[in-house]
């Protein structure tokens, strides 16, 4: 039977590794393959990444393109699916998010209308979609926008 501890591979599919710097007898002695001297000698060496002999490398000659703003306003998401597994009449702050696990602490938070809401709630957070308002306003809740 098969198992993994007797499985090897098929005869002729591996070789056996190079072994290098082991005398001269086995003729990759002393220079291991290397050469004298040179760049390529030096242990640590080997062209890098991106390196053209000295060109000045592609990702330098091409132009910088775009800029990231480093002010712009990062929302964690909820949808409404997610409230809804609040209890009825209750208040959905920030923080009440954060201790159910939806959004980390510190996140401004923004309400989408992924999914239903059956309950009423009354939800308190930075930003919501229109459609959501209007889902948590007909299912008899209500929205209030905080700073």
């Amino acid at each position: 039977m098969l198992t993994l501890g007797n499985l090897s591979p098929k005869e002729g599919s591996t070789k056996q590794v190079k072994r290098l710097g082991r005398g001269p007898g086995s003729g990759h002695g002393k220079t291991a393959g290397r050469g004298h001297k040179g760049f390529k000698a030096r242990s640590g060496s080997g062209v890098k990444p991106g390196f053209e002999g000295g060109q000045m490398p592609l990702q330098r000659r091409l132009p910088k393109r775009g800029f990231t703003n480093i002010f712009k306003a990062e929302y964690s998401l909820v949808s409404l699916s997610q409230l809804d597994s609040f209890e009825k009449d209750s208040v959905v702050t920030v923080d009440a998010l954060v201790a159910a696990g939806f959004v980390k602490k510190n996140n401004l938070v923004k309400v989408l209308a992924n999914g239903e809401l059956k309950t009423a709630l009354t939800v308190e957070v930075n930003k919501a979609s229109a459609s959501a308002k209007a889902q948590i306003e007909a299912a008899g809740g209500t929205l209030k926008i905080i700073e």
